[in-house]
This record gives C-alpha cells, sequence and structure tokens, in this order.
C-alpha cells in the first residue's frame, strides 16, 4: 500500500477550514487561531486552499459555481516568522537532554518495527537536537518526495510551467498534440480549484487557429516521446499510479476522482489524443480517422499551447496529497533540465546529483523512482532533516514550497485525521508520511514551545502493524512538538 491519499486535487481541507470561509459555528475564532499558526502559505496564502475554501461558502469561488468573487480565507504567518532568538548553548543542550528523555521511549515501542531511526534538528542553526542511525539508509516509502521536490524546485525554479502544445504534422492536414509531461494537464471541462494545463482551452485556441488559416478538417497525430524507458512503474499495474507517459490527461483516471486509488487507463497517450479530437470536434473542426502516434513537421510553429500549474503548485499537491503521478513527472522534468534521459534511471541520476549540489550528503542513498512505491529506495533521517533545513535558509528560497506543502497535522493531506483534536501537534506541525507494507515513516517541521523551528524524520522498518506505526510515528511528532 501506499500512502492513502484523500480529498480535494489541490488541497484536501478539514471542514474547519469550512468555519474560515463564513460559516456561523461556534469555535470559529479558535479554528482561525490553529490554523494560522499552521503557516505558511504560498506568498503568504495558499492559492489552492484559498479557491477550495471560497468553495464551500454561499458566495462560491473559482470554478465553483455563480455568485461573484470568493471570499479569501485569512493569512496565515510564513514559516520563518515563528522563529524564536537563538538559544544559548547551555539552554540548547538542557533542551537537548529534555528532547532525548522524551523521545527514547516513545522510539523503543514494538509498533514501530525492529528497526527505528530518527533525527530532529534546529533549522535555524543545524544544530542536531537528537538522533539514532540518522545516516543508516532506509526504505522511506512516500517521504522520498520531499527529495523529489527539492531536486525539482533546484532543478527548475518555482515558477516553471511544463507546455503541452499543438503543431503542424509532417503529413498534409495534419496537426501533432505533443505532451510535455504535464501532470495536471486535464481534459475535464469544470477543472478543480488552482490552474493546470486544460486540452479544453487548447482545443478551443487550435480550433480558432485552423480556422483563421481556412482549415476545417483534419487528422489529429500525438506525440509522447519526450519520456523514455518503460512507462509502468517497476511495482506492476496498481491503482495508486498511472503508466507515466509525456502525454497524460487527469493522472490516467477513467471516472472523476482527482486524487486517491482509482482503476488507471493502460494506455494514457491515447487516451488524450482521443479526448482531445472529441474537444476539436465538439468547436466544429472535422476530425478524420483515429488519432495516431506521428511526429511534428521538422521546424514547426506551435498552433496553441497550454501551460502546467507553475512547479510550486505542483510541488505542493504532490506533497499535500502524497500523489505518485506528480511524483514520478516531477523527477522525469528534473532528469530533462539535468541533461539525463527522461526515465526511471535518469530521474535517479537528477535527483542524487541535484541534491549533492545543495551540498547534501547523499550517501547510501538510492533514488530509483520519484514517488516510493519502490522498495530499492534508500533515504536517511538525516538527509531529509537537511532537506528541510535547507528549504528554510534564506539562502535557498526556491526551495519554500517543501514547506508550504507539506500536509497540516489534523487538517490537511494525509494528516488530516492524524495528531489532531487535542494533540499538542493539531494545526502546529506539517508533515510528509510515508507507508507501505511493513514500512512507515514521517518527516517535517514544527515550531517546538521555545519558538525554534525544528525538523525531524523517523523512519521505520518492519512493522507488524500499520496503523499502530503510525500512532507510534504520531507520539514522536508530538513529543518534538511539546517539547523544548
Amino acid at each position: 500500500m501506499c500512502d492513502r491519499e484523500r480529498g480535494w486535487s489541490e488541497v484536501p481541507l478539514d471542514k474547519t477550514w469550512q468555519l474560515i470561509a463564513g460559516s456561523a459555528v461556534a469555535g470559529l475564532a479558535l479554528s482561525v487561531a490553529v490554523v494560522s499558526a499552521a503557516g505558511p502559505w504560498d506568498s503568504g496564502q495558499r492559492k489552492a486552499e484559498r479557491d477550495r475554501v471560497a468553495s464551500w461558502g454561499p458566495t462560491g469561488g473559482a470554478d465553483h459555481g455563480p455568485g461573484g468573487l470568493p471570499v479569501p480565507a485569512p493569512s496565515a504567518p510564513g514559516v520563518l516568522g515563528a522563529i524564536g532568538p537563538a538559544v544559548p548553548r547551555t539552554e540548547a543542550a538542557t533542551a537537548s537532554e529534555g528532547l532525548a528523555a522524551a523521545l527514547r521511549p516513545l522510539l523503543a515501542d514494538p509498533a514501530l518495527g525492529t528497526v527505528r531511526t530518527a533525527s530532529v534538528v534546529d533549522t535555524a542553526t543545524g544544530e542536531v537536537l537528537f538522533e539514532s542511525g540518522a545516516r543508516d539508509a532506509m526504505t522511506p516509502a512516500s517521504t522520498i518526495k520531499i527529495a523529489t521536490a527539492a531536486a525539482a524546485l533546484a532543478a527548475l525554479g518555482p515558477e516553471h510551467r511544463i507546455r503541452t502544445t499543438v503543431v503542424p504534422g509532417a503529413g498534409p492536414g495534419q496537426i501533432v498534440l505533443v505532451g510535455g509531461g504535464d501532470p495536471s494537464l486535464t481534459a475535464r471541462k469544470k477543472k478543480p480549484a488552482g490552474s493546470g494545463g486544460s486540452l479544453v482551452a487548447l482545443a478551443a485556441d487550435t480550433a480558432r487557429a485552423l480556422k483563421a488559416a481556412g482549415t476545417d478538417s483534419v487528422s489529429v497525430g500525438y506525440d509522447d516521446g519526450l519520456y523514455t524507458g518503460p512507462a509502468r512503474h517497476p511495482i506492476g499495474e496498481n491503482p495508486n499510479i498511472a503508466p507515466v507517459t509525456a502525454l497524460t490527461a487527469d493522472e490516467g483516471r477513467p471516472d472523476e476522482s482527482a486524487s486517491g486509488p482509482a482503476d488507471r487507463t493502460d494506455d494514457p497517450s491515447g487516451d488524450a489524443a482521443r479526448a482531445f479530437a472529441a474537444l476539436l470536434a465538439e468547436r466544429g473542426v472535422k476530425v478524420t480517422g483515429a488519432p495516431v502516434r506521428a511526429g511534428a513537421a521538422q521546424g514547426a510553429q506551435p498552433l496553441a499551447a497550454t501551460f502546467s500549474t507553475p512547479l510550486a503548485g505542483l510541488v505542493e499537491r504532490m506533497l499535500t496529497n502524497s500523489d505518485n503521478d506528480i511524483a514520478e513527472a516531477l523527477a522525469r522534468q528534473t532528469a530533462l533540465a539535468s541533461g539525463q534521459p527522461a526515465s526511471f534511471e535518469g530521474g535517479e541520476k537528477a535527483v542524487a546529483s541535484r541534491l549533492d549540489s545543495l551540498g547534501l550528503d547523499t550517501s547510501g542513498c538510492r533514488f530509483s523512482d520519484g514517488s516510493g512505491l519502490g522498495r530499492t529506495d534508500k533515504v536517511s533521517a538525516g538527509l531529509l532533516t537537511g532537506l528541510l533545513a535547507k528549504a528554510t535558509d534564506p539562502a535557498h528560497p526556491q526551495l519554500r514550497p517543501v514547506l508550504t506543502g507539506l500536509p497540516v497535522a489534523g487538517f490537511t493531506g494525509t494528516l488530516r485525521s492524524r495528531n489532531a483534536g487535542t494533540s499538542p501537534a493539531a494545526g502546529l506541525l506539517r508533515a510528509k508520511t510515508g507507508t507501505l507494507t511493513g514500512v512507515n515513516s514521517l518527516a517535517g517541521t514544527v515550531v517546538d514551545p521555545s519558538g525554534r523551528l525544528v525538523a525531524f524524520a523517523f523512519l521505520t522498518a518492519n512493522s507488524p502493524d500499520g496503523p499502530a506505526a503510525e500512532k507510534g510515528l504520531d507520539k514522536l511528532a508530538a513529543a518534538v512538538a511539546a517539547t523544548s
């Protein structure tokens, strides 16, 4: 089993956010205070969350029906704003002893399996507050997505968008749909909250261009040759991931789902091309024959183009929902930006190289995929806390979405039901989950009672009971949140 993906395609939110959107329900003030403390949002306010909140309000919102403009949710403070002044060395030593005393008995819980490693660091100073086997390489499950995110952002930057184009084909009367690897590409006429590539808009723009040129009949080809190597993940057919191709709409989901396990198409590229051809026909362009693989005319200029969600948004969505399809797409985009083949092997080399360039120690680590679905992935707890600390560094602002995309305990994504309610971590802790059979992990950040922004990672193996292991990890994370 991989991480259980839940909820909205961009950022699933707890019902508490509905209170922030304007519902007159008791406890509003408390909910606002807790969630505001959880910050940060993208540029002070997470756009995907703002749109989702607005959709629950009576006035509608982005792509959520009629009724005026969306009412924005209250802004949350930046993650670095909560960091207190430097802690004197003697006080820091005492704090580390207290943290160790709190964590050691929790780390000994048999529910965590036979192997447990841990790393807790002060992100501002780099001081190690607690560690146990922090350099040991472990199967990380989906916490490897933190590495995938950091590598992609380092390679391409947070504003990068992936382009899908339509160009003239090599044959007469032919146009070719060229995939660029956009994992946010959709063929749906009503998109989820947030921007992304749209085959609907692309078909409309293409139809206008064709009609302006006096063309009302075409054949449609498609080109997904940007990616190389096997399209199917080594784990085989699995509802948690579609075949990885450069041309995929709606993550190869034939149903209306936007996240979580679902049956996937065996032919994402062909399905996307057929959907595009149907959309063209709806706009008055006659399409002759069925779409086929084809190449573009040499030196052809695009007739139309559509662009993905900015990379920062893709990273946030990937981390919040533990989206495996986005993760594999980002690994391949990192490969392309690094001069490597856009394949599983190329992605592995590119991710490792980008993390090395950030000054991180990747010795003993393997990034055999971008999603963490594979058991050949190997990552240490120390690498994960190093990545999270690097994302807080003012010298690396491009890595900030690694932090803003992490699920919020008790509120969003794969942490929506974990460390919730009265937990000291509820609304304050942000972390990426990792779950495979016998493997459980958790890595993220929290501001401790002394005002330090702390990064932590806990990796376990051979756990006999997944839910019990998750509870053990949640206790460890809550202890970090409550101990200074």
